[in-house]
């Protein structure tokens, strides 16, 4: 690939990433038979097999559109005082795009980013606490102190986590912990199952989630929808005002 082709490319991929899409790409690379038959077992943890030098083969993407009631739940949850935070394994841009199509980040609510682009600075002269929103990728996550993840947490009211391993779940669950929240975590994978029982709220996926995430859930969504969490969060509050009103 020269250079005008990875601009046209990396073009492509912001482009599509900024309308919500999930962009992959492909590439292939002939491997010898002698050393890879056809029962070889590949490895992605521990790579054993070639990733250098391969043939690029171009761009895919494709859109997982939210369910149609999502957005109207995000307002629920603003409304009620619910803070919705976004944790997902997706690139910043597309997953500041989703959260910006939900209402998890709010129209005219701007990012550091954001906030440098209108401005034409850089990104480092951008007072952080002047933006409402953000959007903090895995990588720069691990590198945060428990401080550093609290003032995130503290300053931003509106606030997606992108690139994001399952591990890095539990970390955020225990800084919105050390903030005095109730928290909530929805999952669905069995490396979710920690932060399913260190949330207050456990709650799985019913049709997509491991059976070990649903043993580690305090509540299981039958139909996989979030809306259904908000409707839960109704019922529970109407619960506990008339045990109120009899008492």
């Amino acid at each position: 690939l020269d250079e005008e082709l990875k601009d046209a490319f990396q073009n492509a991929y912001l482009e599509l990433g900024g309308l919500g899409e999930r962009v992959l790409g492909f590439c292939h690379y002939d491997l010898p038979d002698d050393q890879f038959p056809e029962d070889f077992q590949f490895d992605t943890d521990e790579v054993n097999f070639p990733t250098e030098n391969l043939c690029f083969v171009g761009l895919m993407s494709m859109i997982d559109p939210p369910r149609a009631a999502v957005p109207d739940a995000v307002g629920k949850c603003r409304s009620a005082g619910i803070k919705v935070i976004m944790v997902t394994g997706d690139h910043p841009i597309t997953a500041k795009a989703i959260a910006k199509g939900v209402g998890i980040i709010s129209e005219g609510n701007e990012t550091v980013e954001d906030i440098a682009a209108r401005l034409n600075i850089p990104i480092t002269e951008v007072n952080p606490r002047d933006a409402k929103a953000c959007v903090v990728h895995g990588g720069d996550l691990k590198d945060l102190t428990p401080e550093q993840l609290d003032d995130v947490l503290k300053h931003h009211t509106e606030i997606v986590f992108a690139r994001t391993s399952p591990q890095q779940k539990l970390i955020i669950v225990e800084g919105c912990q050390r903030q005095g929240a109730i928290v909530a975590v929805t999952g669905d994978g069995v490396n979710d199952s920690p932060a399913l029982k260190k949330a207050d709220i456990g709650v799985a996926m019913g049709i997509a989630g491991s059976d070990v995430s649903k043993q580690a859930a305090d509540m299981i969504l039958l139909d996989d929808n979030f809306a259904s969490i908000v409707t839960g969060v109704e019922e529970g509050r109407l619960i506990f005002d008339n045990l109120k009103k009899s008492i």
